[in-house]
């Protein structure tokens, strides 16, 4: 297998599958049928794992690569799904932060290619009997997957793991998911199931009583990780990880309860070592200290709010580079935007991606001082001519804004 042939079957994958449509829609399919049809045809690989099911708006990458870092300073082999990817198809699929194996995307694709008529996968239905099949081969000791999109019919769901958790619960994909937080919240709940233990870090008490009320449906144990009292850093920054932190600890403390063998520390070098376990970047990651630039991947108003007060509290001139995709409420991030800034507009290099010129009203009400670029790279390369030693960099309002960021400059930078 070349390289090219490669690329010439991702390609085919997401042509064959949109991973996701202008309206959002027609890459979702409601139900989950589908995806059991589809682990039916490759044996049930997800029947012969040990998984751990995280769901929530946001941390469950962050959160999920902490936990797999732990469990990794423990001794265990350990797959993880995650969802979308920065740069290639393959950080999808990890084991002990090595990326899926190429020949094997490669060979399983054109398996894909061979499936009955009646099973027509969409994208992350394609990705997601991928990843349990890559994990059930390689013979992992325990696989961690994350909810692609809300929960109770994400094609996730046909788990049955020893443990779950949901981050938290914010309005994102209203299109698909509710407007409410209670609608959002009842989608999330989803992934709770009889006798398996279900942790809950949101501190909303509306959300937490609708992740009590299904765990007591469910007969099963309701765990409250904002109640945990915890003095354990990680190396990845942002303040908002406080809170995933404490989502982890809960999740190790179910583990030990079923002989897991974790110590304390291995928590304390698991979360210290988490880039250099898993790969994980993205989350308030630091790409440069001259100028400091810093990227993250917060995409929804909550994230923004959490990651924009951070900027506020960095006293340094900041040059913002902002890109969005289509479903996005660009008006209600204008509202929170960080002060002492220039801002630098782009559209991601996608099909969702929003061009800045749709919403320039928007940006012309805001009263800031910005400019429109051709590209995430031109905005890139305009900020940081312009930037000075005492001021800063920061990347972000989309996953894809980041991944095409640091496709483009990660390689330069090492």
């Amino acid at each position: 297998m070349t390289n090219m042939q490669y690329q010439e079957a991702v390609e085919w994958l997401f042509v064959q599958a949109p991973n996701y449509q202008i309206d959002g829609q027609k890459a979702y399919k409601p139900g989950l049928d589908n995806i059991r049809n589809l682990c039916e045809f490759f044996g049930n690989p997800q029947k012969k794992l040990k998984c751990i099911h995280i769901g929530g708006t946001n941390g469950k990458g962050s959160t999920s690569n902490m936990l797999a870092s732990v469990l990794q300073e423990s001794g265990y082999k350990v797959g993880i799904y995650n969802s979308p990817h920065l740069i290639d198809f393959t950080e999808r699929i990890k084991i002990n932060g090595k990326n899926c194996d190429k020949e094997f995307v490669f060979h399983f694709i054109q398996k894909l290619k061979k499936l009955p008529e009646e099973i027509q996968p969409s994208f992350f239905e394609f990705t997601t009997i991928m990843a349990f099949e890559y994990f059930h081969q390689q013979q992992v000791d325990v696989a961690i997957i994350e909810v692609g999109l809300g929960g109770r019919l994400d094609s996730t769901n046909i788990i049955n793991p020893l443990v779950s958790a949901i981050t938290n619960v914010q309005l994102d994909h209203q299109n698909i998911l509710g407007n409410t937080i209670e609608e959002i919240a009842q989608e999330k709940a989803g992934i709770i199931k009889t006798h398996i233990p279900i942790i809950s870090g949101d501190e909303n008490e509306v959300v937490k009583t609708i992740i009590k009320n299904k765990a007591n449906k469910e007969n099963t144990a309701f765990i409250d990780a904002t109640l945990i009292k915890s003095d354990f850093k990680s190396d990845l920054k942002g303040s908002y990880q406080e809170k995933n932190i404490r989502v982890v600890l809960a999740l190790i403390e179910e583990l030990r309860k079923l002989n897991f063998n974790i110590s304390d520390e291995n928590i304390e070098r698991g979360l210290l070592s988490v880039h250099q376990n898993t790969g994980f970047i993205g989350r308030w990651f630091e790409f440069s200290q001259n100028p400091l630039t810093i990227c993250d991947t917060a995409h929804n108003q909550a994230g923004l709010e959490y990651v924009f007060a951070q900027l506020n509290s960095i006293n340094k001139h900041k040059h913002i580079i902002l890109g969005f995709v289509n479903d996005k409420k660009i008006d209600e991030v204008m509202k929170i935007l960080p002060r002492n800034a220039e801002f630098y507009f782009a559209k991601p290099s996608i099909h969702r991606g929003r061009h800045p010129q749709d919403y320039k009203d928007l940006l012309k009400e805001a009263k800031i001082s910005y400019t429109i670029s051709n590209s995430i790279q031109k905005a890139y390369l305009s900020a940081k001519e312009k930037c000075t030693k005492e001021e800063m960099i920061f990347i972000g309002g989309s996953n894809f804004v980041v991944g095409e960021f640091l496709e483009k400059n990660l390689e330069i930078s090492e």
